[in-house]
């Protein structure tokens, strides 16, 4: 059995996987189709260096395949289901709460795959700086990460909750 590393695991609900897996499965069958006979009916239109449609196609069928090779990697390390929780302590599915640094007003937050989408408060992902910072902290620890900027931000954790839905 191979093991995996927890910082390569994408924690998905049930619902997030069979809707990334039902997007592989029409990208890599139908879609694939669908984009070969574009290209196709493109190419018998003539020379290929002036036709626009072709070109199209082609940066269309480019944009699937990179498509594709994103789901694979993700639900090859999808784990479905609950992630591991502790109340109290920061980690993927869990309801954040921290402040910044010299600003008093608080920001909440979920620390999920950016794959999770529809939840009805921002989501961050664990693999971000801030995520990377914080995930593990316990409530009342503070963390800093650095900006794209270049710049350190310090935040202070003050909740940390299972996610509800």
């Amino acid at each position: 059995m191979t093991e995996t590393r927890a910082d390569n695991v994408t924690w998905l609900t049930q619902e997030a996987y069979d809707r990334l897996k039902s997007e592989l499965d029409h990208l890599s069958g139908p879609g694939r189709i669908e984009i070969a006979q574009k290209i196709e009916a493109a190419r018998e239109e003539g020379d290929l260096r002036e036709n626009g449609g072709y070109h199209a196609a082609k940066e269309e069928q480019g944009k699937i395949e990179g498509r594709i090779l994103q789901l694979q990697g993700i639900l090859e390390n999808a784990r479905v289901g609950e992630a591991p929780r502790t109340e109290g302590v920061v980690g993927p599915g869990m309801t954040v709460t921290v402040t910044f640094e010299g600003d008093d007003e608080e920001v909440t937050f979920l620390l999920a795959s950016r794959e999770e989408v529809g939840a009805p408060i921002d989501v961050y992902s664990p693999k971000s700086p801030l995520g990377a910072a914080i995930n593990g902290k316990k409530v009342g620890d503070k963390a800093t990460y650095t900006l794209p900027n270049g710049r350190s931000m310090t935040v202070e954790i003050l909740d940390a909750t299972p996610y509800g839905g």
